[in-house]
């Protein structure tokens, strides 16, 4: 049986907890057309062909429904439930057949071999695991199926950034929903077993969280 300061301590970390969950939320949704300026056309030129069924990982507010073609079966994964509202009015404004569920990047509610293209942005930096996502990813892929990315990464060794990202993880990840901003997510992506992977490296002028990738996995 829990003693009075055992549950006054889990109520705590239960109201904190769910305090950062909507603070990262209200912050993604005000950041989301600061961060669109820097990457808009990066996006627009990742997402022209869509089609099929696209399973898009935690899209939060929804930044990247109007990239995406009129035509596609868009099936957003959101954990946060507090941003499905969000979600809803979005793809409703922009008359996409939408289908918004409970999921992570662990555990995604899609059958085995049912889905043309996963959307990954800035995603990666923040799963508990990156290789149990990675393999999620591929089982939910149909043969031939892709995975586009584009998500900020760890410095390179030895830079001033990598070492401030270092001291500054622990702190970033608290008020980030676990955000990593020292994750070297291409090595992830090189040795989840994708029969290719495309990706190219570009800068975004964002303090801590420049560097970035964006690119293709097929299965």
């Amino acid at each position: 049986m829990m003693s009075v300061n055992q549950i006054c301590e889990e109520l705590s970390n239960q109201i904190y907890a769910n305090w950062a969950k909507n603070l990262f939320g209200w912050m993604m949704v005000k950041d989301s057309k600061t961060y669109d300026k820097f990457i808009g056309d990066r996006k627009r030129s990742l997402f022209a062909n869509l089609q099929g069924k696209v399973l898009e990982i935690s899209p939060r507010d929804g930044s990247n429904l109007p990239y995406y073609p009129k035509d596609i079966h868009w099936i957003g994964i959101e954990q946060n439930i507090d941003m499905h509202s969000y979600l809803q009015k979005q793809a409703k404004k922009l008359g996409l057949k939408s289908d918004v569920r409970i999921g992570n990047g662990e555990w995604l509610d899609a059958e085995d071999n049912s889905i043309d293209t996963v959307v990954s942005t800035l995603v990666l930096c923040s799963v508990p695991n990156t290789n149990y996502t990675l393999q999620a990813i591929l089982r939910v892929l149909k043969p031939g199926g892709r995975l586009l990315f584009i998500e900020h990464i760890a410095a390179h060794q030895g830079t001033l950034l990598r070492k401030l990202q270092n001291r500054i993880s622990p702190i970033w990840k608290m008020l980030g929903d676990n955000c990593h901003p020292d994750r070297e997510t291409w090595i992830a992506l090189e040795k989840a077993g994708f029969n290719s992977i495309n990706y190219e490296y570009f800068e975004v002028g964002l303090p801590i969280v420049s560097p970035h990738i964006i690119g293709v996995a097929t299965k």
